[in-house]
C-alpha cells in the first residue's frame, strides 16, 4: 500500500499517537493515505475510534517486531 506520507510515533502514549496523527492528516489531500507507526499497544483502539469518528477509514493495521503499524485514508 503506498502511503503519502509516513508518521512515527514510537516511544508515545496515549494521546500523543492520535494526536501526531490528526496533525498530520490535516497536512494531506482527501483520499491520501498516511502510514502510522506506534509502540503504544492502546493505539489500536484509539486509532480505530477516532478514524470512525472523524470520517476518515483506517484500511489495514498489523504489528511487526513490537511495532503497530495503520494505513489510514484521509477522508
Amino acid at each position: 500500500m503506498e502511503a503519502k506520507k509516513v508518521l512515527d510515533v514510537k516511544g508515545l502514549s496515549c494521546p500523543m499517537p492520535i494526536v501526531k496523527t490528526k496533525k498530520a492528516i490535516d497536512e494531506l489531500d482527501s483520499g491520501d493515505i498516511l502510514e502510522v507507526h506506534a509502540t503504544d499497544p492502546g493505539s489500536k483502539n484509539d486509532l480505530t475510534a477516532w478514524t470512525e469518528s472523524s470520517g476518515h477509514e483506517l484500511l489495514e493495521s498489523k504489528e511487526e517486531d513490537g511495532v503497530f503499524k495503520y494505513w489510514v485514508k484521509k477522508g
